[in-house]
């Protein structure tokens, strides 16, 4: 008790220091870009960080019993909400949402991004403080460099990603207690902290400190050899505790859908020889999208003595060769395709690359922390060739480098890094030839280092916005009340399953904020099954499946998926919708023709071309043979700044004047009792990445992301037969690409044939947390029960509390067999490998106890012999 009173009397200042300075930078600049608590501006940089925003939403409804740990119903009709937690929200930062209201998310995770940002110049101190001899004053501005690096500013919009900061110096300084003092608790600690945090981030981590680890055994073999079964029970201690995430997360990612990329090149796309030079220069950004080079900047007073380390012939050349293979084996990952594939768990990153190259930064910062261990008056030569050497190498880099790819770079980078490095040469010299002024040169190098990073900072988060945009908060919070009132009061009045959709949403996961069920969302973790089956019926879904939008589809998969209200600020044009009520800007529009969770039909459903179209499928499920949708032909009416061009069934729609919209306006003949719509698909979607489309019909405009929602636009409906005008506007690109525009037309008494006998067919359900369950009749031998629930091995089917087998329907749905007679169905949910990562969790923390309280009495016992002996 009385060392721990000791080391805070002596060390607590430097150490709120090196928690307070991070966080005053970061927050100053922050503030410059209008960003604070309560400010208009959010730090939710663009609509897709802004969905983290929903995703601790609903984290808050979690606490609040509202969401279910294990599931959740509010995205992609329903998703293992354990895994999405282990990759966004299982840090130790995340449960302060409960303390603030849903609307007031951004202000929740402001207020983490900043406690994370302290929490990682508090970790490093304690690494540096417990690591390196070195004036407290260095010790702090070591802490800064490492809490402000570029790639923490740059990726803090991840902010899932900055856990691994957090614990990475832990880490490392848990191995050295390891393997100096046979200390274990704060390696397996900070380990499954990790673990538990960010399965995806720890990864890379876990192999980083295993490097390190090797580097510190080879070099000192002799001594560290006892220690190396220590480190990896430790390491598969932690391991295996982590399971209770990892396990289950693993399960669903190889279960629904997720695959490795495959390797093509041996070099890395759009990287260049100066990449490294250049990003280590102070202020600069080049994107965090696509081409980007790596963020490696630490500060340039730790990247002077990283190089100085390795002139100095006073750190031993073995130590020089192996700490310098881990450094050039990080730097060449960044250019070997398949190496920087492993970083990345084999699994390509989609924008913000080279997402490993936080390591690079922390390993020149701890290099740079032995080679000021070792700087002493002799040594001011090798430290001035060393800066003169920097200087020489970032002019070149600038002069020789290509100036169109690193267009980025400006003169007035080139000078900041200059005068910075000439001004802590200066200071190190006055250091070491003037001993009176001590504390003043050391404090003088921490301003310095304080208005670096603070320049670095500011320029990082400009081209961040820049980047991304920080966006109002009124597009968060401006209709926040609208839509949480009817939500809430269509939940107090439904107590069967429906679901919802918004067709005016404020982003694409805000489901998951005001807790309905829906269908849209974007989430690295889902299920890619039941997303590209949905693609296939009509929700845009490509590649990877990382989006999901209901927006432009049509009545046939309302119908089917149960959605039952949609909200609107404007008529939705929709056969069968009715308005209910309105608060605000959003009104509540009832569906008449749709069906609940689940659905009786006959096993001849699993045959292949009985759901080839959403037509196929909904007239087997009622026995029908509805003829429901056929084609028209619009015609072309009137063209602004646009130039049509018209390759086979392709068209070209392109400017004529450069940056201004464009537009075309058809004309559709509707016959009576329809709904219509107009098919707006793009031939080619990777050049339409940008393309925004607003239609206009009958003076209600709906704007999408043409890359991400459905190409079926509405019209609307009509009861008597109408001529039509539509008038889509182009924006976002120069040519756009698209499947020559047809009319599809719904014909609406079919629709009602059809609904008849789906109607009859339909198995009420109700769902509470992981469960969904209802009972009903079957009047035939037996029947298929096919739900909208997406498939998922962690799912378990109970008729009449007896366990029956779960089938697949398309690899998307969930479907059982169920006998004649009236019976009781549930459904539970419960992750995959939930129960042996739950079982290793125990094992494993049980075994760890057992052997910390042996390493614990081994040490007491050689302590007192050691006391004996003196």
């Amino acid at each position: 008790m009385k060392k721990i009173t000791m080391f805070l009397k002596e060390n607590v200042f430097t150490l709120a220091l090196s928690i307070i300075l991070p966080v005053g930078i970061i927050g100053v600049a922050y503030y410059q870009q209008g960003i604070y608590f309560g400010s208009e501006t959010t730090l939710l940089a663009s609509d897709a960080f802004a969905q983290f925003s929903n995703f601790y939403a609903s984290f808050n409804n979690m606490l609040q019993g509202k969401q279910s740990i294990f599931y959740t119903w509010n995205g992609s009709l329903g998703l293992n909400y354990w895994s999405l937690a282990a990759y966004y929200l299982n840090g130790l930062f995340t449960p302060i949402v409960g303390l603030f209201h849903n609307s007031q998310i951004p202000d929740a995770m402001y207020c983490i991004t900043l406690l994370k940002f302290g929490a990682m110049g508090g970790t490093f101190w304690i690494y540096s403080n417990q690591t390196f001899k070195l004036s407290k004053w260095i010790t702090v501005g070591l802490s800064v460099c490492f809490a402000l690096m570029s790639y923490t500013v740059s990726y803090s919009p991840m902010i899932m990603w900055l856990d691994a900061m957090v614990y990475l110096p832990l880490i490392i300084l848990g191995i050295n207690r390891l393997m100096d003092q046979r200390k274990i608790g704060l390696l397996f600690v900070s380990y499954l902290l990790l673990f538990l945090s960010n399965f995806y981030m720890a990864f890379m981590v876990g192999i980083f400190s295993f490097l390190y680890y090797s580097a510190r055994f080879l070099i000192e073999w002799q001594r560290y050899k006892k220690s190396l079964i220590l480190y990896l029970s430790v390491s598969f201690l932690a391991g295996g505790a982590s399971m209770v995430t990892i396990l289950p997360t693993i399960f669903d990612l190889m279960s629904n859908g997720e695959s490795l990329t495959q390797i093509t090149q041996l070099l890395t796309p759009d990287t260049g020889l100066w990449d490294i030079i250049i990003k280590n220069m102070n202020g600069v950004y080049d994107t965090s999208k696509y081409e980007a080079a790596p963020f490696v900047y630490v500060g340039l007073l730790p990247l002077l003595f990283c190089t100085f380390y390795f002139l100095t012939k006073k750190i031993p050349l073995k130590n020089k060769l192996i700490n310098g293979f881990i450094g050039l084996f990080l730097m060449i990952s960044i250019y070997i395709q398949p190496l920087n594939l492993f970083w990345h768990g084999l699994h390509s990153p989609n924008m913000f690359l080279f997402r490993f190259s936080f390591l690079l930064s922390f390993f020149v910062l701890m290099l740079a922390g032995f080679g000021l261990e070792k700087f002493e008056k002799e040594d001011l030569h090798t430290l001035i060739n060393a800066g003169i050497a920097l200087i020489i190498l970032f002019i070149v880099a600038v002069v020789a480098s290509n100036k169109k790819r690193y267009s980025y770079i400006n003169g007035e980078s080139l000078i900041y890094t200059i005068l910075f490095l000439l001004l802590y040469m200066i200071v190190f010299i006055a250091l070491k030839k003037n001993k009176k002024n001590q504390l003043m040169l050391y404090v003088g190098i921490l301003l310095i280092i304080t208005c670096e990073l603070f320049l670095n900072t500011g320029k990082i988060l400009e081209g961040v916005r820049n980047d991304w945009n920080y966006p109002k908060r009124e597009l968060y919070s401006q209709y926040y009340q609208d839509i949480s009132s009817l939500v809430d009061q269509m939940q107090k009045e439904n107590d069967l399953f429906y679901r919802m959709a918004n067709l005016n949403p404020v982003s694409q996961n805000e489901s998951f904020n005001y807790g309905y069920s829906g269908v849209t969302m974007f989430s690295s973790i889902r299920n890619r099954n039941s997303a590209s089956y949905l693609n296939d019926l009509g929700f845009r879904s490509t590649g990877s499946n990382l989006y999901i939008d209901y927006q432009n589809n049509t009545l046939l998969m309302d119908t089917l998926l149960g959605i039952k209200y949609n909200l609107s600020k404007d008529n939705p044009m929709k056969y069968g919708f009715k308005k209910e009520r309105s608060q605000g800007a959003y009104t509540l529009y009832k569906n008449s023709n749709t069906l609940p969770l689940a659905i009786r039909t006959s096993k001849e459903i699993y045959k292949s071309g009985q759901n080839k179209s959403q037509e196929d499928l909904l007239n087997y499920l009622a026995g029908t043979n509805e003829k429901l949708f056929y084609f028209k032909q619009p015609k072309e009416v009137n063209t602004e700044n646009l130039i049509t061009e018209y390759d086979g069934d392709v068209v070209y729609y392109s400017e004529e004047r450069p940056a201004s919209d464009k537009s075309i306006t058809w004309s559709l003949e509707v016959p009576a009792h329809s709904q219509a719509y107009i098919s707006l698909l793009a031939e080619d979607s990777s050049m339409m990445r940008d393309a925004v489309v607003d239609v206009e019909v009958n003076g209600v405009v709906r704007t999408a992301d043409m890359p991400r929602a459905g190409q079926y636009f509405n019209v609307g409906y009509y009861e008597e037969s109408t001529n039509v005008t539509i008038k889509a506007s182009f924006r976002g690109v120069p040519v756009v690409k698209l499947i020559r525009p047809d009319g599809l037309i719904l014909d609406t008494k079919a629709f009602d044939k059809l609904m008849e006998p789906l109607k009859e067919k339909g198995a009420d359900f109700k769902v509470e947390g992981r469960k969904a369950f209802g009972s009903f009749e079957v009047s035939m031998k037996e029947e298929t029960l096919l739900t909208t629930i997406p498939y998922d091995k962690g799912w378990k089917a109970y008729i009449d509390g007896k366990e029956t087998k779960i089938n697949s329907f398309n690899k998307a749905f969930l479907a059982i067999e169920v006998p004649k007679g009236k019976h009781k169905v549930e459904f539970i949910f419960l992750p995959q490998g939930f129960r042996i990562g739950s079982c290793l969790f125990v094992f494993c923390i049980s075994v760890f106890l057992v052997l910390y309280w042996r390493e614990y009495k081994i040490l007491k016992a050689k302590m007192k012999d050691e006391r004996t002996i003196k």
